[in-house]
């Protein structure tokens, strides 16, 4: 492991970016930005669902108060289904839109569709609560694109709150195939930093790892937000950092914050085991 020595609190570090294949780009940019050395090793795949007949019967019935996305992929999926049925932006016309946050609102308004709302913390419990302060749930017919593995949080509050809810499967997530390269280069201490985007990205390097999970144990984890942190300890992972804000800018953030403080603490360290000038003056040669 690194020393935490560079001027630069990320700058040499060897950090593993998880995310799905085409979805990394943004967290690998924003570590070269802080000179530290990304390693792409994407562990879930984001693929269609066995049959699209929910979500295509779904966007046929319509009449929906609300569509609720709470992520890019939903976003993606959905609207490409809309287009092969011949719909368009207009489908969205009479239905409020949400968005679980900046990046799948992102994700919407590429697609010429505004978000209504975005919550200002980006998990579902956050949601439902500013839906709910929003408008009376009661009665509301709510749409929900979903992956298969979506926590339930969501749509039980939403039906506690009284709302009518179609939950759809838009898009699967399956694990990646396995890369025995990683395992040598967690054994081998060549990765510093494992990150992980979302819970699905924990299971799956676990899956992926097999036998050999106990390899990350030396690596610093770091999580997204406190839903994949929990998901982390609770697969017997040691959480070192978690992103207040959940983007992945926020968790670029917290590991800059963690490493400097390790910095910090090795500089003072340091500083704390020289003897002063005064001192080796006292001291004279051996």
């Amino acid at each position: 492991m690194k020393r935490y020595t560079a001027a630069d609190p990320l700058e040499g570090l060897t950090i593993l970016v998880t995310r799905p294949q085409g979805q990394a780009s943004g967290l690998m940019a924003a570590l070269r930005a802080e000179r530290a050395r990304p390693i792409e090793l994407p562990v879930i795949m984001i693929e269609p669902p066995a049959s699209f007949d929910a979500l295509d019967g779904a966007i046929r019935r319509g009449g929906y108060d609300w569509a609720i996305f709470t992520s890019a992929n939903g976003v993606e999926f959905f609207v490409r289904r809309l287009s092969a049925l011949g719909g368009g932006p207009g489908w969205f016309e009479r239905v409020a839109v949400a968005a679980i946050g900046p990046a799948t609102a992102r994700s919407l308004a590429a697609h010429g569709v505004t978000a209504d709302l975005v919550p200002e913390e980006y998990v579902a419990e956050a949601l439902v609560a500013c839906l709910g302060d929003t408008v009376a749930l009661a009665g509301q017919r709510v749409l929900l694109p979903r992956a298969d593995i979506a926590r339930d949080a969501l749509v039980k509050g939403l039906l506690e709150a009284g709302a009518i809810v179609d939950a759809v499967e838009a898009y699967r997530t399956v694990p990646a195939p396995a890369a025995p390269e990683l395992v040598r280069q967690l054994r081998g201490g060549q990765v510093d930093v494992v990150t992980f985007t979302s819970p699905s990205t924990v299971r799956a390097l676990l899956l992926m790892l097999g036998a050999d999970a106990d390899a990350v144990a030396d690596a610093t984890i770091a999580c997204i937000g406190p839903i994949t942190a929990t998901a982390a300890r609770e697969a017997g992972l040691h959480v070192n950092v978690v992103a207040t804000t959940y983007t992945v800018q926020g968790l670029v953030a917290a590991l800059r914050t963690y490493f400097g403080e390790r910095r910090a603490d090795v500089l003072v360290t340091q500083a704390h085991s020289q003897p002063s000038a005064s001192q080796a003056e006292r001291t004279g040669p051996a």
